[in-house]
C-alpha cells in the first residue's frame, strides 16, 4: 500500500513538470511575439502614473518633496519656454536657468578670396531649478515626462517632516513660556541679556518654521535636458587668411615709411651728438694733448 501511494505521488510529480514545462515554452513563445506590446504598456504606465511619489498623502503625515529629471529633447530652447509657460499655468516659478550650447569642434572652409563659412558642431543643454505648487507636482512631472525623448533618469523624494513640525511646535512653546519666566525676574543686567538671547532664538525659530512652510508648499525640482544630436551651424565670415596676404606688405608704403624713418633716425643722431658736446670736447682735448706729447717724444729722441 505504501508502495502504491509512493509511484502514484511520484507520477503526479512527473506529470506536474511536465505541464509546466509546456506552460513555460508557451509563455515564452507569447513573449517573444508580444513583446513589443508589453513594453509598449510599460512605458505608457509610467507615463500615466508619474510616480505614487509625486501624489503621495497620507493622514497626519507631512512631506517635503522634490525632484531631479535628467533628459534629452528634442529642441532645449523649444523645451525651455515650454517648461517656463507651464509653471506660469502652475503658479510656480523658475529659480535658476543656465542655457548654453557646448562647442564640440569649429572649422573655417575658404569659399572665396573674399568670403569664407565656419563650420560649427556644438550640443545645447540647459540646468534650470524650478518650484512648484506641490499638490500640482506630478501634473508639472507628467508635462515635462511628455517632452523628452529619452529619460536618463528621475529621483522624486518625499521627507516625511512631521515630527520636525511638530518639534518646532514645542519649541515655540518653550520659547514663550521662557519669555514669560523671564518676566517675572527682576530688571536688572542679566534679565536684559536673557531676554535678549531669548528673543533672538524666537526669531531663528520663526524663520525656521516659514521655511518650513514654503518648503512643503513648493516642491524644488532640478531639471537637466539636452539635445540628443550634434547640432551644425554654418556661419559665412570673412576669409581671414586672404585677407591677411593682401595687406600683409605694401612695397610703396613701407619704402616711402622706410625713408622718413631714416630721415628721422639722422635727425635723432645728430640730436644725441649735440647733447653730448662737453665730452666730445674733453675727448678732443685730450687727443690733441695725446698727440703734441707723442711730437715732443719724437722730437726729443
Amino acid at each position: 500500500m505504501k508502495n502504491s501511494a509512493s509511484k502514484i505521488v511520484l507520477a503526479s510529480l512527473i506529470l506536474a513538470a511536465i505541464f509546466s514545462c509546456n506552460k513555460n515554452e508557451t509563455s515564452g513563445g507569447y513573449a517573444a511575439e508580444s513583446a513589443v506590446p508589453l513594453a509598449k504598456d510599460y512605458a505608457e504606465a509610467v507615463s500615466d502614473s508619474v510616480s505614487s511619489v509625486a501624489t503621495l498623502q497620507v493622514k497626519d503625515k507631512q512631506f517635503v518633496k522634490s525632484a531631479e529629471v535628467n533628459m534629452e529633447v528634442k529642441d532645449v530652447y523649444e523645451a525651455t519656454i515650454s517648461i517656463e509657460k507651464s509653471l506660469e499655468d502652475l503658479g510656480g516659478f523658475v529659480t535658476s536657468s543656465n542655457l548654453n550650447s557646448r562647442i564640440l569642434s569649429e572649422e573655417t572652409f575658404n569659399t572665396s578670396d573674399e568670403n569664407a563659412t565656419l563650420v560649427r558642431k556644438f550640443q545645447t543643454e540647459n540646468s534650470m531649478q524650478v518650484r512648484v505648487p506641490t499638490e500640482k507636482l506630478g501634473v508639472f512631472l507628467t508635462f515635462i515626462n511628455d517632452k523628452k525623448v529619452f529619460l536618463n533618469s528621475r529621483v522624486i523624494l518625499a521627507e516625511d517632516v512631521t515630527s520636525n513640525i511638530k518639534l518646532a511646535e514645542l519649541e515655540a512653546k518653550r520659547i514663550s513660556k521662557t519669555g514669560e519666566n523671564i518676566e517675572k525676574l527682576k530688571t536688572d543686567k542679566d534679565k536684559v541679556k536673557l531676554s535678549d538671547e531669548n528673543m533672538g532664538e524666537g526669531n531663528q525659530q520663526k524663520v525656521a518654521s516659514f521655511e518650513m512652510t514654503d518648503q512643503l508648499k513648493y516642491s524644488t525640482v532640478d531639471i537637466y535636458i539636452k539635445e540628443p544630436k550634434i547640432s551644425i551651424a554654418a556661419i559665412p565670415v570673412t576669409n581671414s587668411k586672404n585677407m591677411d596676404n593682401k595687406y600683409k606688405f605694401n612695397f610703396f608704403y613701407d619704402l616711402k615709411n622706410a625713408f622718413v624713418e631714416g630721415f628721422y633716425l639722422i635727425q635723432k643722431l645728430t640730436v644725441g651728438l649735440v647733447s653730448i658736446w662737453p665730452l666730445i670736447l674733453i675727448g678732443g682735448v685730450v687727443f690733441w694733448i695725446f698727440r703734441k706729447r707723442k711730437s715732443l717724444v719724437k722730437l726729443a729722441k
